[in-house]
């Protein structure tokens, strides 16, 4: 089954512009992998650690954390996270030190059959400009 997901841009180190984009994906695809779709869809270079956190806001005390270098996220799947974040919101925090950060979105649309001539993930729609991840810096 496919689920469709918003990602929405809340904020990073060079976060200019509001950016966001819907991709459809597999539920049955890991975190792990749920990070590579973003990743691609945001155009970053995947070159830094990065969380899943379940919570009413990112900085709550009561986040649930799924790490880049936990083994949790080989094994939960997206259908799984999204279970777990209903009445919360599930954020998307990738390298700590540029802090982007990125609120996960699940569809209102029921979920569907795979289309077997579709290569999934994919982005199907995207609004505003991406960000960009290492700007050129003029002297």
């Amino acid at each position: 089954m496919i689920q469709i997901i918003k990602i929405t841009l809340l904020e990073g180190m060079f976060a200019e512009n509001a950016w966001d984009c819907t991709i459809e994906i597999p539920i049955d695809h890991s975190l792990a992998e749920l990070h590579q779709a973003v990743q691609n869809a945001v155009g970053f270079d995947n070159d830094h650690m990065f969380e899943f956190c379940i919570a009413n806001s990112y900085r709550s005390r009561n986040c649930q954390k799924y790490q880049c270098d936990d083994d949790a996220i080989f094994q939960i799947t997206v259908g799984r996270i999204l279970e777990q974040s209903k009445g919360k919101k599930l954020y998307y925090m990738f390298d700590y030190g540029d802090s982007w950060l990125f609120q996960l979105t699940r569809s209102r649309k029921k979920q569907f059959n795979a289309d077997p001539e579709v290569f999934y993930p994919r982005v199907i729609s995207e609004n505003g400009s991406k960000p960009i991840q290492y700007p050129d810096w003029e002297e």
